[in-house]
């Protein structure tokens, strides 16, 4: 679990990122779940989009793929989340 410190100095570091991996209209799939794992191993901070789910969707989204993927939500804005997994060692 994150501080309150901790997210928002991971909110300012996110400010500048692109979303790294994008939610299509089949909501969290196997493969959306790989390569947030992978965009988690390789840049520890990223955002991901979900343009095509609907309000409640995107909230069940972003709370199956830290489920899953053992990362942290650091911030949710409109279509947007920002999810932050320490790096292994």
């Amino acid at each position: 679990m994150l501080s309150t410190a901790q997210k928002k100095s991971l909110k300012a570091r996110a400010h500048k990122l692109e979303p790294a991996v994008m939610i299509g209209t089949k909501g969290i799939t196997d493969e959306v779940v790989k390569e947030v794992a992978l965009a988690l191993k390789a840049h520890e901070l990223i955002k991901v989009r979900a343009a095509a789910l609907e309000r409640e969707a995107r909230e069940a989204a972003l709370q199956t793929l830290c489920e899953r993927t053992g990362a942290d939500a650091v911030q949710a804005i409109g279509k947007v989340f920002v999810i932050y997994r320490k790096r292994d060692e």
